[in-house]
């Protein structure tokens, strides 16, 4: 019993050394599912092993959020097929994970495919209802944008509903041109040559992101033996017989 005791306490003070680094480095609102406006939000390039909870984030979506999304009433079997469809090494698709590692925001920065505007490429993004109004989208753009000087993009294109006023807002609060054809819009942003500090700007960035995804991991581990060795202190108090198998 005194070692369950003792095995409970390193977990305990595990997860708290966690939460007390997470709190000074000014992103501890991220354990706690909602983001303040002026919250660290750490961005993470993902990777094929995160296709399927991009899927899953999708498909959360609702039938109005993905007509926002896709620009057309999406249904389960193409957004599966969009999913399938991405390519990681090609493109870039950045996420926010809250503390349960759920992917609550995603962002996808297509490269053109035609030779004639390798230089182009366009950004779209999606963000869980419960989460919005907190800046996500556009800090998610600010991300992509970042990158994307970097790789020598010189035009940003963001194709959107024009009823889709908040992407639009995000697009011209970033300098882009915005033209309405009726009930779509296109977003146009010229993007500067990179910079020594845009380039230092987004490594740092991505070290950040790295190291909150990975402080989330081993958090999430934590807490999860925590509640396991619960259970087995549950089952050994008097009374209550042998522990459950």
């Amino acid at each position: 019993m005194s070692g369950l005791r003792e095995t409970l306490s390193i977990v305990r003070d595990a997860a708290a050394g966690l939460l007390r680094w997470r709190t000074s480095a000014g992103a501890s609102p991220l354990l706690g599912g909602r983001f303040p406006k002026a919250a660290l939000v750490p961005i993470r390039g993902l990777r094929p092993r995160h296709r399927a909870a991009v899927l899953a984030h999708l498909l959360e979506l609702s039938p109005a959020d993905r007509y926002m999304r896709f620009g057309y009433a999406a249904q389960d079997a193409q957004i599966e097929r969009y999913a399938q469809s991405l390519d990681f090494d090609r493109d870039q698709v950045y996420g926010v994970f809250n503390r349960r590692l759920r992917l609550i925001a995603i962002a996808h920065l297509a490269y053109a495919q035609d030779p004639k505007a390798d230089r182009c490429a366009e950004f779209g993004v999606s963000v869980l209802p419960a989460y919005r109004g907190k800046g996500l989208g556009a800090k998610l753009f600010a991300r992509a944008q970042l990158h994307a000087q970097n790789d020598r993009i010189s035009l940003l294109f963001i194709h959107a509903l024009s009823e889709n006023s908040a992407m639009l807002k995000i697009a011209r609060k970033a300098g882009a041109t915005v033209e309405r054809f009726g009930s779509e819009s296109d977003a146009y942003l010229q993007l500067p040559r990179p910079t020594l500090h845009s380039q230092w700007s987004e490594a740092v960035d991505t070290q950040i992101a790295d190291t909150d995804y990975r402080l989330k991991v081993q958090a999430h581990h934590f807490w999860g033996l925590l509640a396991g060795f619960q259970q087995v202190r549950q089952g050994l108090r008097p009374g209550q017989g042998k522990p459950t198998p």
